[in-house]
């Protein structure tokens, strides 16, 4: 049989060969065989491990999708991820200062979407397996949040009561403040018993929300999120970073680039994840296209003390970026776009007289395009600082400064 030499790992995780073979689950150094299908290596065994390989922290590893380098040791992990920065970068001919990775700890993950369905001894509910839609029951989760892990059953209750033999829910877990919010999604269509039903759940389960589809079910209590000195209730399914962690860090990177700066503008705001914390010592413009978390935002400034003026705009960047006078009396700028990265704002941008820019960024590739168009125009990349808020995951945050004279 063939052997396959890895050489390294892939964006997505996968140890590749010459070819390029990609292998699942190998690591560079590694000594494999199995059986190619077409350029992916399948049963495939390992012949010689690499001193890196360790044994997973979770016990659903192989079958469960939800973490691709769980078989990796942390230090070849936080190198890989930060070589996937400096990777991108140099596509674009950038060097620059990058500062030690930064991971979330195991089993801080503080939202899960979950896969329910009903079958025929029950319920069931997990994360999809890799690379397929079959339903994995991940009991022994190792990255999420033990409150997260126990809200299992609740997944399957609402399974059995408003799902089909045909279909999957998804079923969206944050926590909060006050207790489990809950968003559904794929169940059966709403009505007057259906309702009746889930907001029953809503109440004996303790749920501080419960939303089906996009309807509000049931509220206990505003599942808030502390932002800062501000408690702000997000709508259902809002964007949030995914570990507190991991927030703190991208948080602590921000209000260095903008230390000092009286009137800061935050770019794809969401719901004040930034704009509130900076709002202790700076006057903050937030602009996010999505007008519920704006409204959001809004109501946690109102009800928050001892914060400045937060002002709130609800507009897609994408279409109608911020024009160079729109940032006119403004000493400082965060960008946190998302993956597709701020190409049509940041050309706004560097016609302006915008000297400090905090860009926080969950595609190295993305990031590192729009950085190389603001040093086109006279922007320094300070340094990167890599986030790892999806341990055991190939996804990679990142906080960066850029600033000219």
């Amino acid at each position: 049989m063939t052997e396959y030499n890895i050489t390294r790992l892939g964006m997505h995780g996968d140890g590749i060969a010459e070819g390029p073979v990609f292998a699942p689950m190998t690591l560079p150094g590694e000594v494999v065989t199995g059986t190619l299908d077409g350029s992916t290596l399948r049963d495939i065994k390992i012949v010689t491990p690499s001193d890196d390989r360790v044994a997973p922290s979770c016990k659903h590893f192989k079958s469960c999708g939800g973490c691709q380098l769980q078989h990796a040791a942390d230090p070849l992990v936080a190198t890989w991820k930060t070589e996937v920065v400096e990777q991108a970068l140099a596509a674009q001919g950038i060097r620059t200062t990058i500062r030690p990775i930064v991971t979330s700890p195991a089993g801080s993950r503080r939202r899960a979407t979950f896969a329910a369905r009903r079958t025929k001894k029950g319920t069931m509910s997990g994360f999809h397996g890799r690379a397929s839609g079959t339903v994995v029951e991940i009991p022994g989760c190792t990255l999420i949040l033990p409150e997260l892990l126990a809200a299992r059953s609740i997944a399957e209750e609402l399974a059995e009561l408003g799902g089909s033999r045909k279909a999957t829910l998804a079923v969206t877990v944050t926590t909060s403040q006050v207790g489990l919010d809950v968003q559904v999604s794929g169940g059966k269509p709403i009505d007057g018993q259906l309702r009746i039903t889930l907001a029953a759940v809503c109440d004996t389960r303790g749920l501080a929300r419960l939303t089906w589809e996009d309807e509000v079910i049931a509220q206990r209590a505003p599942p808030v999120q502390r932002f800062g000195a501000a408690d702000v209730c997000p709508p259902p399914g809002a964007f949030m970073q995914a570990t507190a962690h991991g927030e703190a860090h991208l948080l602590a990177a921000v209000q260095e680039v903008v230390q000092g700066a009286k009137r800061v503008v935050d770019l794809f705001a969401g719901c004040g994840t930034f704009s509130l914390p900076l709002a202790k010592n700076a006057e903050v413009w937030a602009v996010e296209g999505d007008a519920a978390m704006m409204a959001a935002l809004d109501k946690g400034w109102r009800m928050a003390q001892g914060l400045k003026t937060v002002q709130h705009t609800a507009r897609d960047l994408f279409r109608r970026p911020l024009l160079p006078d729109e940032f006119y009396k403004y000493d400082a700028v965060v960008m946190d776009p998302p993956r597709a990265g701020a190409q049509a704002q940041t050309a706004e941008l560097i016609r302006s007289d915008i000297k400090r820019v905090a860009y926080v960024s969950c595609n190295p590739v993305t990031f590192a395009r729009d950085a190389a168009q603001m040093i086109a125009e006279g922007f320094t990349l300070d340094w990167v600082q890599p986030v790892d808020q999806f341990r055991w995951s190939s996804h990679i945050e990142l906080a960066a400064q850029l600033s000219r004279p």
